[in-house]
Formats: C-alpha cells, structure tokens, sequence
C-alpha cells in the first residue's frame, strides 16, 4: 500500500527571529518596570521647590578612632605632656610657645576641648566656646583648646585667627595629649573643677544650652550679659 506525499509540517517562527510575541512582551514589561524603578529612586525626596532642612552638622561626633572605655567622671585630669626631643615628658606649648600645665591652673575651673580646623562639628561650636570663654572669664574660666591631626602648626593658627580665639589654644600635633586622653572622636570636652577634677564629659559639640549646663556643674553662673561677638 502506497501512503500518500504529505508535505512536512511548516516551522514555526517568531515575530522578530525566533522570539515569539509573548516573549518578546514579557521583556518589553521587564525593561519598563526598570526604567520606572529608576526614576522613582533618583528623585529627590521634597516637592519640587521647596527647600530641603539644612543638616546640622553640630549633631553627631565625627568618630577619629574606635570607641573604648576613656577618661570617666571623678578621674584626675592627666597633665597636658607630650614627648619631648630627648623622648622625656615635656609640657604642651600653646601657639606662642608658652607651656599649658593643668599644675598652673589649679583653683581654676577649666575646660578641655579636643578638636580639628577640618571638622566640621567643631567648626559650628566654635563660636559658642570664643563667647562662653570670655563670658566666663571673670568668673576664672580656663579653656583650652587643643587641636589635633592637623598638617602644621600654622593651620591651627590661621584657624584661630579667623575666628578671633582669646582663649588658649594649643597644637597636639603628634597627638600624645589625644591618646593620653584617649580621645576616640571630634569634638571632645572634658570640664574640669578647681582641683583637676573631671566633673562632666561631653562626646560631641556643645551649644550654649549644654555649656552653661556643664560650667554649672563647677560653680559657675551664667553671665548677666553676653559678650559681643566676633564677625
């Protein structure tokens, strides 16, 4: 028996090559479902027009190291040394050479302030110390601010004229004051009362709220009048 010639059956083929429609329209929908993801994330999070709230940059502590267990309140101050060129203690110099020795300061309350020309937190509180520390001055306020990880001394001045600093300011350039201290992040503060004594520490930058709150603690009353600020 003879079969009939069937002719063999067609191939199929896709709409564009061998991609069916239904393939090639779940990818369509896969590349738009992209795109609309991608414009939903780079858009900025405010309406149009308005003006986003600016940062405070005096919020938080900008973190140099890791954090430990430092200095705690009721400890004795250490004394403000570094190494000297034979490798023995000598006293941390301020920006005029003069040595900074806690041992001078007894009877006087004083404040410690740790920070850097580059940080922006100490950069906003700046301010706030230049006018409490001639606001307290009569009182017997000592501040001391002591740079750290900066490039040269210099920097440290220029810093300290811009912001028309009266009070003493030293460079810690080797950082053997911020390790004795074990500072861990910018700004620090310690307050300390007329025996050396740290009475309140502070992880971050103050505002004139949190000064006055801590000067209290060593006696100190807030001023009748502030002092005129520098420009």
């Amino acid at each position: 028996m003879t079969l009939p010639d069937v002719d063999p059956p067609e191939s199929r083929r896709g709409v564009v090559g061998p991609f069916t429609a239904r393939q090639l329209a779940t990818a369509l929908l896969a590349v738009l479902t992209a795109a609309l993801v991608l414009v939903v994330s780079t858009q900025p999070l405010v309406t149009p027009g308005a003006t986003p709230a600016p940062a405070d940059p005096r919020a938080t502590q900008y973190l140099v190291g890791s954090a430990g267990e430092g200095l705690r309140v009721g400890d004795r101050a250490p004394e403000l040394e570094v190494a000297g060129v034979d490798g023995r203690p000598a006293p941390l110099l301020d920006l005029d050479g003069n040595p900074v020795r806690l041992a001078d300061l007894r009877g006087r309350p004083v404040w410690i302030n740790f920070w850097a020309s580059w940080c922006p937190p100490c950069q906003a509180e700046t301010p706030t110390i230049r006018d409490a520390a001639a606001a307290y001055a009569p009182q017997g306020l000592e501040v001391i601010g002591i740079s750290v990880q900066e490039a040269t001394e210099d920097d440290v001045r220029a810093y300290a004229e811009t912001y028309a600093l009266g009070y003493t300011v030293a460079a810690d350039l080797a950082g053997d004051v911020f390790r004795l201290y074990r500072v861990f992040g910018l700004p620090t503060q310690y307050f300390l009362d007329e025996n050396g004594t740290i009475r309140a520490i502070v992880q971050g930058p103050v505002t004139p709220g949190s000064a006055a709150s801590n000067l209290a603690l060593l006696g100190l009353r807030v001023p009748d009048e502030s002092p005129e600020t520098a420009p």
